[in-house]
């Protein structure tokens, strides 16, 4: 009894801390949905074990920015040796600092918590009608070679009596596409912190994107395209609804 209880304790704590760290292993809790019977199977009352990563997660500051920033250059500095260049010469004299400079750009989603954009954004509202905001530009940096991801990211939700400021749906995209990606944990990552700030009945995300470490590298397939998705509650388990958003993002 005591070995059970305690394996119990350290997968909840494993679970909490795969959550804050913005990592979600595919078994998202969503209030109202039960985990514990079959998938999307309705709960009598929903869930109080929500995890509200978007509340806890770790950042970068502006700070650490300051002083990691001689680090990376001169990283930068030893790669352009190493790639057989001159450092010294007059065209890359600057190059690490702006190699650096631009990298922490691109990485700029450590510093930004979800909840500082979402605390002042989120409205009681009698609106139970799908929300669609499509087309919403992505830039993200792949994690396994350092090479730019982009393309475009669809988002839809059913409200339950609470709605999200438009802008904010894109704001979320920047935080988590601002940081080293797979775009697999991109689209869920964006769905469940949709989730677990609104509440909603369901989230449906899509992303479309082309990936530069298969364009310029390996296959170099110039045309291939990803899509992944992520549906969440009524998205998931009701085929109409699912279908309704996915003919108007394609619209």
């Amino acid at each position: 009894m005591e070995r059970s209880k305690q394996k119990q304790m350290n997968q909840n704590e494993n679970e909490a801390d795969s959550a804050i760290n913005g990592k979600f292993d595919g078994r998202v809790k969503i209030p109202g949905w039960s985990a514990g019977g079959a998938a999307g199977t309705p709960s009598t009352a929903p869930s109080s074990s929500v995890m509200e990563s978007w509340r806890e997660e770790r950042t970068r500051s502006l700070e650490d920015n300051e002083m990691s920033l001689p680090s990376i250059a001169a990283a930068y500095t030893t790669i352009l040796r190493g790639l057989g260049e001159d450092p010294q010469r007059q065209g890359l004299l600057k190059t690490p600092w702006r190699a650096a400079t631009a990298m922490q750009f691109f990485t700029k989603g450590y510093q930004e918590k979800i909840i500082d954009v979402l605390n002042d954004a989120i409205f009681d509202e009698d609106h139970d009608e799908m929300v669609i905001v499509k087309d919403i530009d992505m830039f993200s940096m792949c994690e396994h070679h350092l090479v730019p991801i982009f393309g475009r990211v669809h988002i839809g939700y059913l409200p339950n009596k609470r709605v999200l400021g438009l802008s904010k749906l894109a704001r979320i995209v920047e935080i988590y596409s601002r940081r080293l990606q797979v775009q697999e944990r991109l689209t869920k990552q964006i769905a469940v912190a949709i989730t677990e700030a609104l509440q909603p009945a369901g989230v449906g995300v899509v992303i479309e994107a082309t990936h530069m470490c298969m364009v310029m590298r390996g296959v170099q397939k110039m045309n291939s395209k990803t899509v992944t998705s992520t549906m969440l509650g009524v998205f998931r388990e009701d085929p109409k609804t699912r279908d309704e958003f996915l003919t108007l993002i394609r619209s």
